[in-house]
This record gives structure tokens, sequence and C-alpha cells, in this order.
């Protein structure tokens, strides 16, 4: 029988679960991160995936959660224990040590999530390094020189807002994220669009470049995730490499250290 390690990455606008033979994803799943979920829905979701995946889940050994959703916290730790007899560790609550130290005034304000992403991307590709996530907010997430977590910048991710000025001005239609064909709309919905579209790429490529003026930093790799990010990486040149699973890897890592113990 072959162990294996849960993992659940629990954002604002998903939840992202992968499962993890030894230091390989076999598998991943994403859910949507209703707030009002319960314990009972969570476990029929949970069982529902392990069921499609052909995936046991009393093979598994040990569950690894990185939640910036405190509300659902409870609900999936309940869920995780009727599906699969484990209760999750949870980062930042003190039961995991990351090995990397946190140069933030307040280490407690740091999500979990940017924590984890710092891990994998130093674990990967050294320091220092610096960590774009494109999703419900944009962040970057900085590794020092000395390998520490030095900080970030947060913006509003490309999606909220849009959806933020849809929904301030009246007379504006609600309208997704996309590249325009011209960059000089030609009705209302394709202005937002290119508006939009273009202010989010010059943003983020403006705060790299920024960012690779700082000391220290100018030769840093540029490592991208997020749900958001394949939407506009073809017009973000400074991107060095994209990995779409950079959370759950840095997961994974963590939880193979730690229920090794």
């Amino acid at each position: 029988m072959h162990e294996k390690l849960l993992v659940a990455d629990i954002g604002n606008t998903q939840m992202v679960f992968g499962l993890f033979e030894g230091e390989r994803l076999i598998t991943h799943w994403r859910l949507s991160s209703e707030r009002q979920l319960t314990s009972d829905e969570l476990a029929w979701q949970l069982h529902g995936m392990f069921e499609q995946s052909g995936q046991p889940a009393h093979q598994v050994r040990g569950i690894m959660v990185a939640s910036v959703v405190p509300h659902l916290d409870a609900p999936l730790a309940d869920a995780c224990q009727r599906i699969c007899s484990k209760h999750p560790a949870f980062i930042g609550s003190g039961e995991v040590k990351t090995g990397m130290a946190v140069d933030y005034k307040n280490p407690r304000e740091v999500g979990a999530d940017r924590i984890v992403n710092a891990v994998a991307a130093r674990e990967q590709f050294g320091a220092p390094a610096i960590v774009l996530d494109c999703g419900t907010a944009t962040t970057f997430d900085i590794v020092s020189p000395r390998g520490h977590y030095a900080g970030g910048l947060i913006l509003p991710g490309v999606e909220m807002a849009l959806e933020a000025l849809c929904k301030r001005a009246a007379k504006l239609p609600e309208v997704s994220i996309k590249r325009a064909d011209e960059f000089i709309g030609r009705d209302t919905v394709t202005s937002i669009q290119s508006g939009s579209y273009w202010a989010s790429v010059d943003a983020i490529s403006g705060l790299i470049k920024r960012l690779r003026k700082q000391h220290g930093y100018e030769s840093s790799p540029i490592i991208a995730t997020g749900g958001l990010i394949p939407l506009l990486i073809d017009d973000l040149p400074d991107i060095d490499h994209h990995l779409p699973h950079l959370t759950l890897s840095g997961l994974g890592l963590l939880a193979g250290k730690h229920f090794s113990v």
C-alpha cells in the first residue's frame, strides 16, 4: 500500500486540493470556496473527489492545509476527519514549522498561502526570488537574499477590480476580462476589457521593474502562479517561470517534512 499526503489551498474564490505520493503530485481538484459550506457538504465533496479519482481515502497518511478563509477551517477539519480519519495540520497555527524566517512586523498577518509560495520558490530556485500570484488578489511575495520571507505587495485582483468598476458605475455592463482585439475600444464592453486588461498588465510589469531595482533583487527570478495568470502571461515577458501548482508543491514539501517526524 502506498501512503499518500493530501494538501489543500483554501482561497477566497476557490479551494484547490492535491494528492501527493512521495514528492509526486498524482491528482488535484478545484472547488468553489463558498463560505456557507457545511462540514456535511465538504465531506460529500471530499468523498466524491476520492471516488472519481480512484484514490482510496484511507491511504492518506497526513493532511496539510493553507487557508485564508477562517470560516471554512472547522468544517474542513471535520470533513477530513470523517473521510480520511485524519485531522489536518494548518499552516500558521503554530503546529507546522515552515523553516522560513518571516521579516514582517507581525508575522501572523501574512497569509498562509503566501508563506507556502515563498517556501516552494526558495526550494526550487534558491534565494532571492519573487513570486507573483494572480488570484482574487494579485500579490508579490519576496524571498530575500538570506532566504527569509522579506514581505511583499498586495493589489486588487484582475477580476476584483473589474467587478468593482461595473458595480460602482450604474451604466457600465458586467463583462469578463479578456485581451481585446483592438487597444482602443469602439464600444463600452471592449473599452472596459481593453482598459482593465492593459492596466493589469502594465501594473504588474511596472511593479516587477520596481522590485528588480531594489538592492539585491536585480536578477531575481519571477515565478508566476494563480488561476488568472494564464490570461495575462503572454504580455508579461519578465516572468521567468509559470508554475500553476506552486502552492500545492509548497504544501507537499511541508507536509512531507511534517508527517515524516
